[in-house]
């Protein structure tokens, strides 16, 4: 009598249930497979800079264009949503602001990059933040614009710069310029603001590009308003460069009568016409200026035809295009308003040599309820008793509310839902493999019959 096997069916059985119960548990792991996720929208070189008591800023790049948010909590069940772009706009470069925070508090954030989060190793990444400081009134800011070996303007690279091991970082904007606030320099246990010697801190500045590109160099405060352009490919040493005189901001031409006062900065005692400027001027604002409109107007003149990016830098940045128009006046007002305290304002341009240019003044804002200064339509100044400010549309803020715990939880009113994280594939795989070798055991059962 021929002894009948049945450890292959039996083998085939366990084989099925433990390849079913592994897809279930994978399934409910977070990308443990990794399985439909994109190489190219793996986040590389994770960075948190701008750390404060109140805000930090995480940066990071993908090998693609990619659409990407931010998980992020007080706990590890991270359950809070910052979106990078309420359009939801691919970059490969990121940034993402988170505002709103508790002093000496530890926060925790995932990325989520086209629909697939990612984290550190399986745990979520983490920062704290500092000590409550009162607000720091001093200005020292640096400037500078970023272009490719070909001459042609960096938009979107992001600009790092570490100050005695504080990290600051910005983006350039789509003229390839940027300005960052050494005011906002912390010591490094974040206690208080750091020491910045305008001669001798040495301040090391990294740049990264879309396109994978990188530079780097090393100046001193004094010689950095503005930095000499950053060209990508390149490492430079502008340790000897000499003091910039008055941050080489360029000055206004506002050709005064003796008679008129600061404060009129018009020439109301001419009707002579005045000739084309050449350059871009800012009327409006003298450096360090205190404004008490949180929601101010600026104005000035330029050569007509000319496109120029207004960027204000605090916290927050806003920025926005005018075209200047033929008579050579042009006005700007932030579409949203400023906070209390220091910001600067930069104005960049190409000139007709296809050089890119900036203009940089600092300036205080201590809110008041009337505007600082308003321009007419046509860009000439006027007394603000003859007007009344017209509505100006504000930006959508986006949400800073407390985390909360339940991880679906959208913290802006056009944020998406969380995408369902994992997939159905190593469960399909494996229930499969469980199958075939369940149909090898009855062959192999049926062949021993015989």
């Amino acid at each position: 009598m021929i002894k009948r096997s049945k450890i292959p069916t039996i083998l085939g059985i366990v084989v099925l249930l433990v390849g079913t119960f592994a897809g279930v548990f994978f399934l409910g792991r977070n990308q443990v497979f990794r399985i439909g996720a994109n190489p190219t929208s793996t986040p590389k070189d994770v960075r948190v800079s701008n750390l404060s008591d109140i805000s930090a800023t995480v940066s990071w790049t993908t090998g693609g264009q990619t659409s990407d948010f931010l998980n992020w909590g007080t706990t590890q069940n991270v359950g809070s949503i910052e979106n990078e772009s309420q359009t939801n706009e691919k970059f490969f470069n990121h940034s993402i602001t988170l505002s709103g925070l508790k002093a000496s508090t530890t926060y925790f954030y995932k990325i989520n990059s086209e629909g697939t989060t990612f984290d550190n190793n399986g745990v979520p990444w983490q920062f704290t933040t500092g000590s409550t400081l009162a607000a720091n009134q001093n200005s020292m800011p640096i400037s500078g614009s970023v272009i490719t070996a070909s001459s042609q303007p960096s938009a979107r690279a992001i600009v790092y710069v570490t100050v005695n091991g504080y990290l600051l970082s910005t983006l350039t904007s789509d003229s390839g310029s940027f300005v960052i606030q050494l005011a906002q320099v912390r010591t490094s246990d974040l206690t208080s603001y750091a020491v910045v010697d305008p001669a001798t801190t040495l301040l090391e500045i990294s740049v990264e590009a879309e396109d994978g590109e990188t530079s780097s160099a090393q100046i001193f405060p004094q010689s950095a308003n503005p930095i000499p352009t950053l060209i990508l490919g390149q490492t430079q040493d502008y340790r000897s460069l000499q003091p910039q005189q008055s941050g080489q901001n360029p000055s206004a031409n506002l050709n005064l009568p003796a008679t008129a006062t600061q404060e009129s900065k018009i020439n109301i005692g001419t009707t002579s016409a005045t000739p084309a400027p050449t350059s871009v001027i800012l009327e409006s604002l003298t450096e360090g200026e205190t404004v008490t409109s949180n929601q101010p107007q600026f104005f000035g003149k330029g050569p007509g035809g000319e496109t120029i990016t207004v960027t204000v830098h605090s916290q927050d940045v806003v920025s926005g295009t005018v075209k200047i128009p033929t008579n050579g006046s042009w006005s700007w007002s932030p579409p949203s308003t400023l906070s209390a305290g220091s910001h600067s304002i930069t104005i960049s341009w190409i000139d007709t040599s296809g050089i890119t240019r900036t203009l940089t003044r600092d300036f205080i804002v201590q809110a008041g309820e009337a505007p600082a200064f308003v321009a007419s339509p046509s860009g000439t100044p006027i007394s603000t008793s003859t007007i009344s400010p017209s509505p100006v549309p504000t930006l959508v803020p986006v949400s800073t509310a407390t985390p909360t715990a339940i991880p679906t939880e959208i913290s802006s009113p056009t944020a998406e839902p969380v995408p369902v994280t994992g997939d159905l594939t190593p469960t399909f795989l494996l229930s499969i493999m469980g199958l075939a070798i369940l149909a090898f055991s009855v062959f192999v059962w049926r062949f021993s019959e015989k």
